[in-house]
């Protein structure tokens, strides 16, 4: 067998399941985009926050995923973004959309700020840290005046679109739909980017990367602050969505489900992550018929399926 053929059958396999993606990618979405068009308002309800942790999940994957850096406080970008909405419009009179890009400047500061002095940190050190850091976002939104304190920001504008008010759920599902396919679309982009190449190194060997010329603080300074943008533009629709938001929607516990969501679907893998997401926000609402059993019965279903498939459910096979 000639050298072309024997690559010509090594790359076989690939083609052939890039073409399953692509076919499973397009019916999913065929299926989302109907989706509203057949269910009712609680089915809505619940495939839009699927769409949220889809969208937190891919950011995370990114910082955890891809440069290998262990976040776990995460939540507290998504607070940053929701929270810079909800204080703009209710207190300043600013338009929605312009709060987008504001959040995404001021996550990408925050980033730089936690980022900057601790990514030279590794494992449990670096983990230790973000928890800190999601700790001391939630206590501050919860102390200060500007962010309503306790009770949390409320009477948050709902956005227009062309003159068309987004009051109903369908609205809300289309616009985190958007978002979910923008931030799978950077994703892939990312992922096959010079800088995807790099996080790769970074994540299986520091010191070989930097061996090659990679600079791993600026490598993972990038991903921290990547990932930070995303959750941030998903914590200004999310604010839009609920017209109101407590410091308890971004506890330590939201940071550890939307890193279980990365890490049961399969670090680093576009499709596991996603997978993942799916799995965390419908796992509760699936066995609401437990009832004060739920959070135990999702626990063990959860470890179950970490036991059996401890690299994910969907993993990344690259080495």
């Amino acid at each position: 067998m000639s050298d072309g053929t024997k690559a010509m059958t090594a790359l076989a396999p690939s083609r052939s399941t890039d073409r399953s993606l692509t076919v499973l990618a397009l019916a999913s979405l065929a299926c989302a985009l109907v989706l509203p068009h057949f269910a009712n308002a609680y089915v809505t309800e619940v495939a839009t926050n699927v769409l949220l942790y889809v969208t937190l999940c891919l950011g995370l994957n990114i910082v955890v995923g891809y440069a290998g850096l262990l976040d776990l406080g995460y939540a507290a970008f998504f607070a940053v973004g929701a929270y810079t909405a909800g204080i703009l419009t209710t207190e300043f009179g600013f338009n929605f959309w312009l709060t987008i890009p504001v959040a995404m400047i001021v996550a990408c500061i925050a980033g730089i700020i936690i980022g900057a002095p601790t990514l030279r940190l590794r494992s449990d050190y670096l983990a230790i840290v973000t928890l800190g850091f999601g700790e001391i976002v939630r206590i501050v939104a919860r102390n200060l005046d500007i962010t309503g304190g306790a009770s949390g920001l409320v009477g948050i504008e709902r956005p227009e679109i062309f003159g068309l008010k987004l009051v109903q759920v369908q609205h809300f599902y289309y616009l985190f739909l958007v978002l979910a396919l923008i931030t799978i679309f950077v994703c892939v982009s990312v992922e096959r980017s010079r800088m995807g190449r790099a996080w790769l190194y970074v994540r299986h060997d520091e010191d070989a990367a930097a061996g090659i010329g990679i600079n791993r603080v600026s490598a993972k300074l990038q991903a921290y602050m990547m990932g930070a943008v995303i959750a941030s533009v998903a914590g200004c629709l999310y604010a839009a969505k609920m017209t109101a938001i407590s410091p308890e929607s971004f506890t330590f516990s939201q940071s550890l489900l939307i890193l279980l969501g990365v890490v049961l679907g399969g670090m680093g893998r576009i499709p596991g992550v996603v997978l993942g997401a799916v799995l965390i926000a419908l796992l509760p609402e699936a066995l609401r018929g437990a009832g004060t059993y739920r959070p135990l019965v999702t626990a063990v279903a959860l470890l179950a399926i970490m036991l059996f498939r401890p690299s994910g459910l969907w993993p990344d096979k690259r080495v």
